[in-house]
C-alpha cells in the first residue's frame, strides 16, 4: 500500500494527499481525512437547537479547544483539568511576566484524552497523559489542549505541544510511548496540531525563542527529522512564534509538506525535512494559526498577526520564490484564527469579527462580502452541498457555497465554539466549552 492515498484534486492540478485512508464515515484528524474541511457525507441537519435533532450531549471536563476525531464507534477529544489559582497568586505569577496583555495562568494542569462511545454518547475512557506542574501562561483564546489529535488504525496520537506527544492503543487505552523531546516556550499556550503520512507524524515548534518543524515515527516517537525554519524574522521574539497546522501536497520532486511559520510559509520534502521552497508573506506575519488549503496548482496561506493577508502561492518552485510564484495577495477581512474552505473555484472564510467572504480562487477577485452573527475561531467545514461557519457564542450559520450569498440557516447551542465541527455518517459532531454534541436527525 501506498503510504499516503493520494487522489485527483476536485480543485486544480496538484494532488492533494490524503494523510491517512479512511472509510467515508470517519474523521482522522483536524479538518477532516484531507486536511481541508470536506465531508463526503450526506443527510447531515440544517438545523438544530437545544432541543431539536440532538441524539446526544456529553459534559467534556476542563478545558480544551481540539476538535473530536472519530473512527468506527470512537470519539476522542483532548482536555486540560487546570488548577485554579487563588486572585493573589494569579497577579503574582502574571507580574513576573514581560507583558501579561491577554494571558491567563494556571497552577497545576492534568493533561488528559477522553473516549466517548459514539452511539450513546458515554465515557468509555478518561486517561491522564501528563501532570504539569508549572504551565507556560496561556492565552485568554486558547487553552492547553488546543492540538486535535490523530486516530489512525487503532492508534490515537495526542499532542500538547512542549508538554508532550503519546501514541495510545485506541483499543486499550494503553499508552504505548510518549515524546518531550521537543521544548519551545509557546508563550500563549501550543495550538499546532500533528499530520499524518506513511510512517511519521509532522509537527510544527514556532514559539518565541525556537523555530522548527519535525517528523516523529509513529512506531516509535523518535525524531525521524528536525528542520529549523530559515527566512528572515523580526528581531522581536515575539513575533517569531506561530501556531498553525501543517497541510501535504504533492509535488514533482515527492510529497511536501507545507508548513507557514512566521514571516513565511514554506515547502519540506517529507522524507528528508529538506527546504524545498518558501515565500515571504511581505509584511509582518507571526502568530499565524489558519491551516493552509491546497488547490489550482497553489497553496492560499493566511499570515494572522497584526495585519492578516491571504496569499496564493504556486507549487512548483524551489529556493526562495517570493517573486516569482506569489500569484495574488489579498489584504481584506483575512481571517487570523479561523482556516479557510475551498469548493471548486471560490474561497470562502470568515475572520473573527465575522465578516464572511467569498473570493475567486484563481484571481482573488471578490465575489460578496457579508456580515455573520458573531466572533469566529473555529474553521468551517463543507458537506452535503452547504458550508457551516461556528461561532464563539454557539452559532452556526450554514451558507450555500454560491457566487451569491445565501444564507440557509442560523442555529443556537449554549455553549461556545474554539474546537472546529467533525463529521461522521449523518452526523455533525460539535464540541462546545462544555459538552460535545451528536447532531442527527
Amino acid at each position: 500500500m501506498l503510504p499516503a492515498l493520494l487522489r485527483s484534486s476536485l480543485f486544480g492540478v496538484v494532488l492533494v494527499a490524503g494523510s491517512i485512508v479512511v472509510a467515508k464515515d470517519e474523521w482522522p484528524q483536524f479538518r477532516g481525512p484531507e486536511g481541508s474541511g470536506h465531508a463526503k457525507a450526506v443527510g447531515v441537519p440544517l438545523t438544530w437547537s437545544e432541543t431539536q435533532n440532538v441524539k446526544w450531549k456529553a459534559a467534556i471536563p476542563g478545558k480544551g479547544h481540539s476538535s473530536p476525531v472519530i473512527s468506527d464507534n470512537q470519539i476522542w477529544v483532548t482536555t486540560a483539568v487546570e488548577t485554579t489559582l487563588s486572585a493573589e497568586e494569579k497577579k503574582e505569577r502574571l507580574a513576573k511576566l514581560k507583558n501579561s496583555q491577554g494571558l491567563d495562568v494556571a497552577g497545576p494542569v492534568s493533561l488528559r484524552a477522553i473516549c466517548i462511545d459514539r452511539d450513546s454518547g458515554k465515557v468509555l475512557h478518561d486517561i491522564e497523559l501528563a501532570k504539569v506542574d508549572e504551565p507556560q501562561p496561556v492565552h485568554s483564546l486558547n487553552s492547553f489542549a488546543s492540538p486535535t489529535a490523530v486516530l489512525e488504525n487503532d492508534r490515537v496520537y495526542c499532542h500538547f505541544g512542549s508538554y508532550g506527544t503519546f501514541a495510545l492503543d485506541a483499543k486499550t487505552a494503553k499508552v504505548l510511548w510518549q515524546s518531550t523531546e521537543h521544548q519551545i516556550d509557546h508563550q500563549t499556550g501550543p495550538g499546532s496540531s500533528p499530520v499524518s503520512w506513511g510512517k511519521f507524524l509532522f509537527m510544527n515548534f514556532d514559539g518565541t525563542d525556537k523555530q522548527f518543524v519535525v517528523a516523529i515515527d509513529k512506531e516509535t516517537g523518535k525524531t525521524a527529522w528536525a528542520t529549523k525554519r530559515s527566512g528572515k524574522m523580526d528581531d522581536r521574539p515575539d513575533m517569531q512564534k506561530a501556531f498553525c497546522t501543517p497541510v501535504l501536497a504533492q509535488g514533482s520532486t515527492g510529497m511536501q509538506v507545507i508548513s507557514p511559520g512566521a514571516n513565511w510559509v514554506y515547502g519540506y520534502d517529507a522524507l528528508s525535512g529538506r527546504e524545498i521552497w518558501k515565500a515571504s508573506y511581505g509584511q509582518l506575519g507571526f502568530s499565524t494559526v489558519p491551516r493552509p488549503i491546497i488547490g489550482h496548482g497553489m497553496v492560499y496561506v493566511a499570515t494572522s498577526y497584526m495585519q492578516s493577508r491571504l496569499l496564493a502561492v504556486k507549487l512548483d518552485g524551489s529556493g526562495d520564490v517570493t517573486e516569482s510564484h506569489v500569484a495574488w495577495k489579498h489584504d481584506v477581512a483575512v481571517p487570523q484564527k479561523p482556516s479557510l474552505i475551498l469548493v471548486g473555484d471560490e474561497i470562502y472564510f470568515v475572520n473573527d469579527k465575522g465578516v464572511a467572504v467569498c473570493l475567486d480562487a484563481k484571481t482573488k477577485e471578490e465575489r460578496w462580502r457579508e456580515r455573520m452573527p458573531g466572533q469566529y475561531s473555529a474553521s468551517p467545514i463543507h458537506v452535503d452541498g452547504r458550508i457551516y461557519f461556528c461561532s464563539q457564542e454557539g452559532k452556526t450559520t450554514v451558507i450555500a457555497p454560491s457566487r451569491q450569498y445565501k444564507e440557509l440557516a442560523v442555529n443556537q447551542l449554549e455553549g461556545g465554539f474554539m474546537a472546529s465541527p467533525a463529521v461522521a455518517g449523518k452526523a455533525l459532531f460539535l464540541r462546545t466549552d462544555t459538552h460535545l454534541y451528536r447532531i442527527e436527525e
